[in-house]
């Protein structure tokens, strides 16, 4: 394998990383500014606050979104194997 199919590799690998973790990532971040402005517009200074709805929202959208994730790991996972195949 030379350098530049080696910097291939790890530029498909890192892509993958973004598009597989993003959707999880991107609701966080909505689902924790959403509850940040709620405890602002109300004074609620409670520190814990944020955790469980944040972490139910992750989990939801975990669950929607595990066929695409799955699909685009296998998909990483079938170019990877193609490429150690033909060598």
């Amino acid at each position: 394998m030379t350098g530049p199919e080696t910097l291939d590799v790890a530029r498909d690998a890192i892509w993958t990383i973004v598009i597989v973790s993003s959707p999880p990532l991107v609701v966080g971040l909505v689902v924790g500014v959403i509850v940040s402005l709620f405890q602002a517009l109300t004074q609620i200074q409670e520190q814990t606050l944020i955790y469980v709805p944040k972490i139910l929202a992750i989990f939801a959208t975990m669950l929607v979104a595990l066929p695409f994730m799955a699909d685009s790991l296998h998909a990483h996972m079938m170019r990877i194997s193609s490429r150690i195949i033909g060598g």
